[in-house]
Protein backbone atom coordinates (compact mmCIF):
# COMPACT_ATOMS: atom_id res chain seq x y z
CA UNK A 1 0.00 0.00 0.00
CA UNK A 2 1.17 3.59 -0.53
CA UNK A 3 3.30 5.23 1.98
CA UNK A 4 0.67 7.82 3.89
CA UNK A 5 1.91 11.69 3.71
CA UNK A 6 1.32 12.21 6.96
CA UNK A 7 3.42 9.14 8.19
CA UNK A 8 6.32 9.90 10.47
CA UNK A 9 9.60 8.42 9.93
CA UNK A 10 9.65 5.32 11.50
CA UNK A 11 12.02 4.97 14.64
CA UNK A 12 15.14 2.94 14.02
CA UNK A 13 18.25 2.72 17.00
CA UNK A 14 21.87 3.04 15.28
CA UNK A 15 23.42 5.53 13.46
CA UNK A 16 23.59 4.13 10.28
CA UNK A 17 19.08 4.20 10.20
CA UNK A 18 19.48 7.84 11.50
CA UNK A 19 21.82 8.55 8.50
CA UNK A 20 19.48 7.43 6.37
CA UNK A 21 16.62 8.97 7.78
CA UNK A 22 17.48 12.27 8.04
CA UNK A 23 19.61 12.84 4.39
CA UNK A 24 16.10 13.85 2.90
CA UNK A 25 12.61 12.91 2.09
CA UNK A 26 14.04 10.34 -0.55
CA UNK A 27 15.83 8.61 2.46
CA UNK A 28 13.37 9.00 4.96
CA UNK A 29 10.92 7.10 2.12
CA UNK A 30 13.77 4.70 1.58
CA UNK A 31 14.48 4.27 5.15
CA UNK A 32 10.06 3.59 5.65
CA UNK A 33 10.59 0.63 3.34
CA UNK A 34 13.85 -1.05 5.04
CA UNK A 35 11.89 -0.76 8.54
CA UNK A 36 8.55 -2.26 7.37
CA UNK A 37 10.89 -4.99 5.69
CA UNK A 38 12.82 -4.95 9.18
CA UNK A 39 9.78 -5.42 10.99
CA UNK A 40 7.72 -7.65 8.51
CA UNK A 41 10.96 -10.37 9.62
CA UNK A 42 11.20 -9.99 13.19
CA UNK A 43 7.44 -10.37 12.87
CA UNK A 44 7.92 -13.68 10.97
CA UNK A 45 5.82 -12.91 8.34
CA UNK A 46 9.34 -13.05 6.03
CA UNK A 47 11.68 -16.11 5.87
CA UNK A 48 14.80 -16.54 4.39
CA UNK A 49 14.43 -17.34 0.74
CA UNK A 50 11.26 -15.27 0.17
CA UNK A 51 11.05 -13.19 -2.48
CA UNK A 52 10.67 -9.41 -1.80
CA UNK A 53 10.61 -8.20 -5.40
CA UNK A 54 12.00 -5.97 -8.12
CA UNK A 55 12.81 -2.76 -8.22
CA UNK A 56 9.84 -2.24 -9.88
CA UNK A 57 7.55 -4.13 -7.52
CA UNK A 58 8.08 -2.72 -4.82
CA UNK A 59 7.64 0.90 -5.89
CA UNK A 60 4.46 -0.07 -6.71
CA UNK A 61 3.67 -1.86 -3.23
CA UNK A 62 4.78 1.09 -1.56
CA UNK A 63 4.24 4.16 -4.17
CA UNK A 64 6.97 5.55 -4.24
CA UNK A 65 9.60 6.30 -7.11
CA UNK A 66 12.28 3.37 -8.34
CA UNK A 67 14.73 5.81 -7.31
CA UNK A 68 13.27 5.70 -3.29
CA UNK A 69 12.97 1.79 -3.77
CA UNK A 70 16.32 0.87 -5.41
CA UNK A 71 17.86 3.15 -2.33
CA UNK A 72 16.07 0.48 -0.30
CA UNK A 73 17.12 -2.49 -1.73
CA UNK A 74 20.65 -1.06 -1.57
CA UNK A 75 20.44 -0.63 2.39
CA UNK A 76 18.22 -3.66 2.74
CA UNK A 77 21.46 -5.58 0.85
CA UNK A 78 24.26 -3.77 2.76
CA UNK A 79 22.10 -4.63 6.19
CA UNK A 80 22.40 -8.46 4.87
CA UNK A 81 18.58 -8.64 4.90
CA UNK A 82 18.45 -9.36 1.33
CA UNK A 83 20.58 -10.69 -1.60
CA UNK A 84 20.02 -9.15 -5.06
CA UNK A 85 20.39 -11.24 -8.46
CA UNK A 86 20.19 -9.26 -11.48
CA UNK A 87 18.83 -9.64 -14.88
CA UNK A 88 15.71 -11.53 -15.84
CA UNK A 89 14.40 -13.60 -13.16
CA UNK A 90 16.11 -11.39 -10.63
CA UNK A 91 15.09 -9.55 -8.04
CA UNK A 92 15.73 -9.54 -4.40
CA UNK A 93 15.21 -12.25 -1.63
CA UNK A 94 15.27 -12.88 2.02
CA UNK A 95 18.85 -13.48 2.54
CA UNK A 96 20.18 -16.87 4.60
CA UNK A 97 21.35 -15.80 8.08
CA UNK A 98 24.99 -15.29 8.36
CA UNK A 99 25.87 -13.86 12.12
CA UNK A 100 29.57 -13.99 11.46
CA UNK A 101 29.81 -11.79 8.54
CA UNK A 102 29.00 -8.64 10.58
CA UNK A 103 31.18 -9.75 13.39
CA UNK A 104 34.37 -7.92 12.30
CA UNK A 105 31.73 -5.06 11.48
CA UNK A 106 31.09 -5.18 14.95
CA UNK A 107 34.60 -5.31 15.92
CA UNK A 108 35.28 -2.14 14.12
CA UNK A 109 32.81 -0.48 15.49
CA UNK A 110 33.97 -1.13 19.09
CA UNK A 111 37.29 -0.29 18.41
CA UNK A 112 36.64 3.26 16.93
CA UNK A 113 34.01 3.49 19.59
CA UNK A 114 37.01 3.45 21.55
CA UNK A 115 36.33 0.96 24.35
CA UNK A 116 38.81 -0.15 26.32
CA UNK A 117 40.84 -3.25 27.35
CA UNK A 118 39.37 -3.54 30.62
CA UNK A 119 35.95 -3.47 28.97
CA UNK A 120 36.36 -5.87 26.30
CA UNK A 121 38.02 -8.47 28.53
CA UNK A 122 35.17 -8.81 31.09
CA UNK A 123 32.54 -8.98 28.32
CA UNK A 124 34.92 -11.68 26.99
CA UNK A 125 35.06 -13.37 30.44
CA UNK A 126 31.36 -12.90 31.14
CA UNK A 127 30.88 -14.88 27.14
CA UNK A 128 33.57 -17.22 27.52
CA UNK A 129 32.47 -18.89 31.04
CA UNK A 130 28.74 -19.44 30.58
CA UNK A 131 30.23 -20.74 26.74
CA UNK A 132 32.25 -23.49 28.93
CA UNK A 133 29.50 -24.19 30.93
CA UNK A 134 26.97 -24.62 28.10
CA UNK A 135 29.90 -26.57 26.13
CA UNK A 136 30.01 -28.85 29.29
CA UNK A 137 26.12 -29.26 28.73
CA UNK A 138 26.18 -29.66 24.81
CA UNK A 139 29.31 -30.76 23.47
CA UNK A 140 29.33 -33.93 20.71
CA UNK A 141 31.51 -36.03 20.47
CA UNK A 142 32.89 -34.61 17.34
CA UNK A 143 33.35 -31.33 19.91
CA UNK A 144 35.33 -33.11 21.99
CA UNK A 145 37.65 -34.58 19.22
CA UNK A 146 37.99 -31.32 17.84
CA UNK A 147 39.11 -29.72 21.28
CA UNK A 148 41.42 -32.05 21.75
CA UNK A 149 42.78 -31.92 18.20
CA UNK A 150 43.44 -28.48 18.70
CA UNK A 151 45.33 -28.95 22.14
CA UNK A 152 47.32 -31.96 20.60
CA UNK A 153 48.59 -28.92 17.79
CA UNK A 154 49.37 -26.24 20.38
CA UNK A 155 51.31 -28.77 22.53
CA UNK A 156 53.20 -29.30 19.13
CA UNK A 157 53.93 -25.99 18.67
CA UNK A 158 55.39 -25.01 21.76
CA UNK A 159 58.43 -23.27 19.90
CA UNK A 160 56.85 -21.18 17.19
CA UNK A 161 55.04 -19.16 19.75
CA UNK A 162 53.12 -17.11 17.49
CA UNK A 163 51.23 -20.11 15.96
CA UNK A 164 50.72 -20.96 19.60
CA UNK A 165 48.75 -18.04 20.42
CA UNK A 166 47.01 -18.94 17.17
CA UNK A 167 46.26 -22.36 18.24
CA UNK A 168 44.75 -20.78 21.46
CA UNK A 169 42.30 -18.33 20.11
CA UNK A 170 41.07 -21.64 17.83
CA UNK A 171 40.96 -23.53 21.17
CA UNK A 172 38.75 -20.89 23.05
CA UNK A 173 36.63 -20.13 19.74
CA UNK A 174 35.84 -24.24 19.62
CA UNK A 175 34.65 -24.23 23.15
CA UNK A 176 32.40 -21.51 22.21
CA UNK A 177 31.05 -23.77 19.30
CA UNK A 178 30.77 -27.02 21.73
CA UNK A 179 28.43 -24.72 23.27
CA UNK A 180 25.90 -24.85 20.51
CA UNK A 181 25.10 -20.90 20.95
CA UNK A 182 25.21 -18.84 18.07
CA UNK A 183 25.09 -16.04 19.57
CA UNK A 184 27.94 -16.51 21.89
CA UNK A 185 30.07 -17.60 19.31
CA UNK A 186 29.52 -14.22 17.03
CA UNK A 187 29.89 -11.91 20.23
CA UNK A 188 33.25 -14.24 21.17
CA UNK A 189 33.88 -13.72 17.46
CA UNK A 190 33.79 -10.36 17.69
CA UNK A 191 35.60 -9.52 20.50
CA UNK A 192 38.38 -11.50 19.58
CA UNK A 193 38.73 -9.58 16.79
CA UNK A 194 39.83 -6.37 19.21
CA UNK A 195 40.94 -8.11 22.18
CA UNK A 196 43.38 -11.58 20.64
CA UNK A 197 46.65 -10.42 19.46
CA UNK A 198 48.45 -11.77 16.50
CA UNK A 199 51.31 -12.12 18.21
CA UNK A 200 51.71 -12.05 21.54
CA UNK A 201 55.10 -10.87 22.11
CA UNK A 202 55.36 -11.63 26.03
CA UNK A 203 54.06 -15.15 26.24
CA UNK A 204 57.03 -17.77 27.16
CA UNK A 205 57.64 -21.52 27.03
CA UNK A 206 56.47 -21.62 30.44
CA UNK A 207 53.47 -19.74 30.23
CA UNK A 208 52.60 -21.61 26.99
CA UNK A 209 52.43 -25.24 29.49
CA UNK A 210 50.40 -23.43 32.00
CA UNK A 211 47.77 -22.60 29.28
CA UNK A 212 48.13 -26.76 27.92
CA UNK A 213 47.46 -28.12 31.54
CA UNK A 214 44.63 -25.30 31.71
CA UNK A 215 43.11 -26.46 28.46
CA UNK A 216 43.50 -30.15 29.08
CA UNK A 217 41.36 -29.75 32.39
CA UNK A 218 38.74 -27.94 31.19
CA UNK A 219 38.22 -30.78 27.87
CA UNK A 220 38.33 -33.20 30.90
CA UNK A 221 35.45 -31.61 32.77
CA UNK A 222 33.74 -30.80 29.55
CA UNK A 223 33.83 -34.31 28.87
CA UNK A 224 32.75 -34.94 32.14
CA UNK A 225 29.90 -32.94 31.37
CA UNK A 226 30.69 -30.65 34.70
CA UNK A 227 29.03 -27.45 33.85
CA UNK A 228 29.95 -25.60 37.14
CA UNK A 229 33.76 -26.65 36.97
CA UNK A 230 33.95 -26.01 33.58
CA UNK A 231 32.48 -23.02 33.96
CA UNK A 232 34.81 -21.59 37.34
CA UNK A 233 37.77 -22.85 35.36
CA UNK A 234 37.52 -20.91 31.92
CA UNK A 235 36.26 -17.56 34.73
CA UNK A 236 39.48 -18.14 36.56
CA UNK A 237 41.51 -18.59 32.96
CA UNK A 238 40.50 -15.80 31.68
CA UNK A 239 40.68 -13.35 34.64
CA UNK A 240 44.04 -14.51 33.88
CA UNK A 241 43.95 -13.16 30.80
CA UNK A 242 42.62 -10.39 31.31
CA UNK A 243 45.43 -9.35 34.25
CA UNK A 244 47.88 -9.98 31.32
CA UNK A 245 46.12 -8.08 28.31
CA UNK A 246 45.61 -4.77 30.50
CA UNK A 247 49.32 -5.22 31.91
CA UNK A 248 50.73 -5.32 28.32
CA UNK A 249 48.52 -2.99 26.47
CA UNK A 250 49.67 -0.48 29.52
CA UNK A 251 53.35 -1.36 28.88
CA UNK A 252 52.60 -0.63 25.03
CA UNK A 253 50.67 2.72 26.09
CA UNK A 254 53.41 3.85 28.66
CA UNK A 255 56.47 2.94 25.18
CA UNK A 256 53.86 5.18 22.84
CA UNK A 257 54.40 8.00 25.34
CA UNK A 258 58.02 7.65 25.60
CA UNK A 259 58.86 7.51 21.73
CA UNK A 260 56.61 10.52 21.18
CA UNK A 261 57.72 12.52 24.18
Amino acid sequence: MPLKAQRQPVTMSGKLTARIMFAGRSSSLSAQIVAEVRDQLFAKELKPGDFLGTEKDLAARFGTSRIVARDALRTLEALGIVEIRMGKGGGARIAAGNPRLFAEALAVQLDLTGVTVPEIMDAQRAIEALGAELAAEHATAEDIVTLRRLLAEAEAAMDDLDTFTRLSRDFHLAVAEASHNRVLVVQLVSLEHVSWPRRNVTATPKLARHIIEIHSKLVDLIEMRDAAAARALMDDHVKMIRARRVAEHGSHEASEEGRCC
